[in-house]
């Protein structure tokens, strides 16, 4: 490993610093009401305003004033980022430019209306998505809100009000918000309303005979005061669980709520979701997929229910069963579910008897202690699909030829057998031809079969033949068997056939996983784990894919790529990147992608961002699960190589410290002789009884004990970095006044600061504190001999000592140079030397004087002085007073 290829511990902990402060989440606060003009917007400028008198940094995101006088006047004078326009179907349309806010970067922004659906064009389609872009970046927002916006409260209000609630925001949203109630009676309100206050005349009369009506508001106005209840309770609970004298809190409740791809699903998950904050529990929605694949159109729609679950906050699970409620009543018992949430069935008759009614029953029967509730499901704003045969959606006109076909064939065979066989042998041959049927084409071609085998078999075959006639009551007995028969065992084959295809498509995916898991495990680099990953993901998805690492905190598509990324492909992997979620086609933020753009992140960690353009119009639960299980394994492995990596980098650290620390030793010890034999000989020149040396000799002899005296210190110095990393460095603490400490150290150090003023700053009383007069005495002459170094001679050093906040603090100033401000941090690293210092140090007189101070549980610090030069500052924890101190002698 070169030199330039070493990990800079410091630099490693400054980027995670600047990791850390990257994530570090603005904070939310929302102004609520009950519905527009209470005055939302004017309490958000009244509160902005409060800030800016209290100095913080506030702009204007986006303010919606409606022309209102005194709002307008409230808003005047607040900094403001323009408005971003979009032009759309020949209309310009003024939105929240996001980018110019992030560039801005202000402590606190003000951004209205935070359910407005944004432009076709947007960044993202809902401005809430873009005020969490501006919370991940680290800025304060307040906001404003209806509560019939909020997404578990909109059926309640659609029920109240009669008014569909088309935009609205996730739940999650407002979990970690602080909400503000904007409270207005709902008489002022409509006198506000009829002064024209909130609407033009006209329209406010039209808004007071509909949705303002008194009772409306007050159940609305209700409903906002719940909602900011909740929210109090949440808080409540939180400080609860952090108090040590509170006790602990126990909740027992678990909610499990079902979820299909019905639209009627919707309401079910609003309605568990403000059930789980009232009673503070956990909730779960839990779909059960069985043998029997999902149209286009219906798996779109459980798609959105899962997500809509999951921006509510629900944990999302999804498992197999052929029996949904078996497969809801084993994921209850597993996960210690408390409470499930059933659609209550809205049809009447035998149909609802045998479909949601049958699952209710066998749901009550079977759910043992777990309580059910049974909801009427509320209408939701998508239609549910109007319900016809699924065979028939479901299998292509080529499926029932095929099935007509072979009822013909079997027909003419029984022609030719029935002089040999007789009416009845005819129908074993047609059962045969059913159930053959069974194993090679979907269920309305068997069910077509079924009945057509048994209408030939009455017409042809059966006496009377050629009519539908059956005259013997055993064969009416025998037919209606036949075709019941027939039916049931054609569609016994053919679910079988469905769970055998689906058990192939869950192999499917078991596999790949497998593979891509193994092949993963066998990756030893960065390269090896993309080519891996890109190539598994080209063959399981049939689709080309791209991979972004990240070098150095910059993103760079990886060259075994086989989807190639444009300007705008490669932005929205990097807004992935650094959001850590997932972007692009498919998703909420950034839709009008070519691909969907997956983080490859762990907990702690994001690696980069695997692309890939998908074919089709929609991407199936599966699809997506294993396509996000493959991103979430490659980073796992990514982290494993890093780890690995960054081990033996530390290893290899480790080990170069110990050679250098074994050298340092070994030389010092070595240089001790020569050392004292030079300086015993220059002594002996210098006091020996014979005739006295002349000048010349003596300034030799001079010279000869000044270069032993640099050397000797040299030594010392390398052996005291050797006591220090071996941690053979052991202070003995004990009282001492910090006064004789510093008049001491400045006596003992007189030769070598000989020519310049030291200037001492000490208080008249003793100054207690425990240390190690020793290793105090070493570090305090080590910054004296900096000092004296690296400034010119004649100018003055200032000691000071004092007690502040219960420490006591011993300063050394200079008036040097001082120090460049960007290597203040490095003055203290071993063998460090700022450039353009005089020759002859080397480097660790700082470091020694650092390790000794820590090791008596002090600190030492560095900073320049306004006037020029450099202040170190020592710090000793001061502690009660002591019995008499000890003096130095």
């Amino acid at each position: 490993m070169t030199e330039n290829e070493r990990p800079n511990p410091d630099a490693l902990l400054s980027c995670i610093e600047r990791e850390e402060a990257a994530q570090k989440r603005g904070r939310l606060k929302v102004f609520l009401g009950m519905c527009p003009g209470v005055g939302k917007t004017y309490g958000m400028l009244e509160a902005a305003r409060s800030e800016i008198k209290a100095g913080r940094d506030v702009v204007v995101g986006y303010v919606e004033t409606h022309g209102r006088s005194e709002t307008d006047a409230l808003a005047e004078g607040i900094p403001a980022v323009a408005r971003r326009a979009m032009a759309y179907r020949g209309i310009v349309l003024t939105e929240l430019d996001l980018d110019a806010l992030l560039a801005r970067r202000p402590r606190l922004a003000l951004v209205d209306e935070l359910a407005h659906t944004n432009a076709p064009g947007s960044r993202h389609p809902k401005r809430w998505q873009d005020v969490q872009e501006v919370l991940d970046a680290g800025i304060d927002v307040f906001t404003t809100l209806n509560v019939q916006h909020v997404e578990s409260r909109a059926d309640t209000v659609r029920q109240i009000t009669g008014a569909e609630v088309r935009e609205t925001i996730p739940d999650s949203v407002l979990d970690e918000a602080v909400l503000e109630l904007v409270d207005l009676p709902p008489r002022e309100l409509i006198a506000r309303l009829q002064e024209g206050k909130v609407y033009v005349p006209d329209r406010a009369a039209a808004a007071v005979g509909s949705f303002f009506r008194e009772s409306n508001l007050s159940a609305l106005r209700e409903l906002a005061l719940r909602l900011v209840a909740d929210h109090v309770g949440e808080d409540t609970v939180d400080y609860r669980r952090a108090e040590p004298a509170a006790g602990p809190w126990k909740t027992g409740n678990r909610l499990l709520v079902a979820v299909g791809p019905s639209p009627l699903s919707e309401p079910l998950i609003r309605w568990t979701r403000r059930m789980a904050d009232e009673l503070r529990c956990p909730w779960l929605a839990v779909h059960v997929e069985a043998s029997r694949p999902l149209s286009d159109s219906a798996q779109g729609q459980l798609s959105r229910n899962l997500e809509t679950a999951r921006e509510l906050g629900a944990e999302v699970i999804t498992t197999t069963d052929e029996d949904l409620a078996r497969g809801i009543l084993r994921v209850a018992a597993e996960r210690n579910v408390t409470q499930i949430i059933l659609g209550k069935p809205a049809g009447t008759g035998l149909l609802n008897w045998f479909s949601s009614g049958y699952l209710a029953r066998r749901l009550m029967q079977e759910s043992g202690d777990i309580d059910l509730h049974v909801i009427k499901a509320e209408k939701s704003l998508s239609r549910p699909e109007r319900w016809r045969w699924r065979a028939g959606r479901l299998s292509n006109l080529s499926q029932y030829g095929i099935a007509a076909g072979v009822i013909a064939a079997a027909g003419l065979v029984n022609l030719g057998l029935l002089p040999l066989a007789g009416p009845r042998v005819p129908g074993l041959i047609f059962l045969l031809a059913v159930v053959l049927l069974g194993l090679f084409v979907q269920r309305g071609p068997v069910l077509l079969a079924g009945a057509l085998s048994a209408l030939v078999w009455n017409f042809f075959f059966l006496p009377p033949r050629f009519t539908f006639i059956i005259s013997r009551p055993e064969d009416g007995i025998l037919f209606v068997t036949y075709f019941v028969v027939a039916l049931v065992l054609g569609q016994l084959v053919a679910r079988i056939r469905a769970q055998g295809e689906a058990e192939r498509r869950r192999e499917e995916r078991s596999t790949a996983l497998y593979e891509l898991t193994r092949e993963l495990a066998e990756a030893g680099s960065r390269d090896e784990v993309v080519w891996q990953l890109v190539g598994q993901t080209n063959r399981v998805f049939r689709a080309p894919a791209a991979v972004s690492l990240s070098m150095d905190g910059r993103l760079s598509p990886h060259p075994d790529s086989t989807f190639v990324m444009n300007d705008k492909e490669f932005s929205v992997t990097d807004w992935a990147f650094r959001h850590r979620k997932s972007a692009g086609r498919f998703t909420d933020s950034i839709p009008g992608a070519d691909a969907l753009h997956l983080p490859l992140a762990t907990e702690k960690q994001i690696f980069g961002v695997l692309a890939v353009a998908l074919p089709g119009q929609t991407l199936g639960l599966a699809q997506r699960d294993l396509l996000e299980t493959f991103a979430r394994q490659a980073a796992l492995v990514l982290d494993r190589i890093a780890l690995r990596t960054a081990a033996e980098q530390t290893r290899l650290l480790a080990e170069s410290e110990r050679l250098s620390r074994v050298l340092l030793n070994s030389i010092s010890h070595e240089l001790r002789t020569p050392l004292a034999a030079s300086t015993s000989a220059a002594s002996a020149l210098s006091d020996s009884g014979g005739p006295p040396l002349d000048e010349r000799r003596r300034c030799l002899v001079r010279e000869i004990h000044e270069a032993n005296g640099r050397l000797n210190r040299i030594v010392g110095n390398l052996l005291d970095v050797a006591r220090l990393e071996s941690g053979k460095v052991v202070p003995r603490l004990d009282w001492y006044d910090a006064r004789d400490l510093i008049q001491t150290t400045v006596r003992d150090l007189q030769p070598e600061l000989a020519g310049r003023q030291v200037e001492l700053e000490i208080p008249p009383e003793p100054m207690l504190v425990r240390l190690d007069f020793s290793l105090a005495q070493h570090a305090l002459s080590n910054l004296l001999m900096n000092a004296a170094t690296h400034t010119p001679r004649g100018t003055p050093i200032e000691v000071q000592g004092r007690f502040t906040d219960h420490y006591l603090a011993i300063s050394v100033a200079d008036h040097g140079p001082g120090i460049p401000p960007e290597l203040l941090t490095r003055v203290f690293e071993k063998f460090f030397r700022v450039p353009n210092a005089p020759a002859g140090g080397s480097g660790l007189g700082l470091t020694i004087a650092k390790g000794f101070i820590e090791a008596q549980g002090g600190t030492i610090s560095v900073a320049n002085r306004p006037g020029g030069g450099a202040t170190f500052s020592l710090s000793f924890p001061a502690e009660e007073v002591s019995p008499a101190p000890r003096f130095s002698e």
